[in-house]
């Protein structure tokens, strides 16, 4: 799916795309007064990009240039503009990190690096 056939209401997105912009993150509380981290990100293919919400541990594990897959996302709106989200059941998977901001990753045994080379 492309970013350009998104429209609001739509369920069960599959879609690949850039991190572009990514915002530092904030602090809110629900209307059940659990404190959350949030942080709004900007997502590009090559038909357009569209906004998203980064929630709890998504913030930390994408950053600006990786290139991302959405798994069953959907879209709502937000101030009259579509707004892509993962919810509940959504999934964000890192295909590439980028270049852009770099965030320190998991560190890995020695045996897992060789494993990987």
């Amino acid at each position: 799916m492309n970013i350009n056939e998104l429209k609001a209401g739509a369920s069960n997105v599959q879609l690949e795309a850039v991190v572009a912009e990514k915002s530092e993150p904030r602090e809110v509380v629900s209307k059940y007064g659990k404190r959350l981290s949030v942080a709004n990100a900007v997502l590009k293919d090559d038909t357009g990009s569209i906004a998203i919400s980064l929630w709890g541990n998504d913030i930390n594990s994408i950053n600006v240039g990786d290139k991302i897959k959405i798994t069953n996302g959907y879209v709502g709106e937000f101030r009259g503009t579509p707004q892509l989200s993962t919810g509940k059941y959504g999934k964000i998977e890192v295909l590439e990190k980028g270049s852009g901001e770099t965030q320190p990753q998991e560190e890995q045994s020695e045996d897992e690096e060789e494993e990987e080379l």
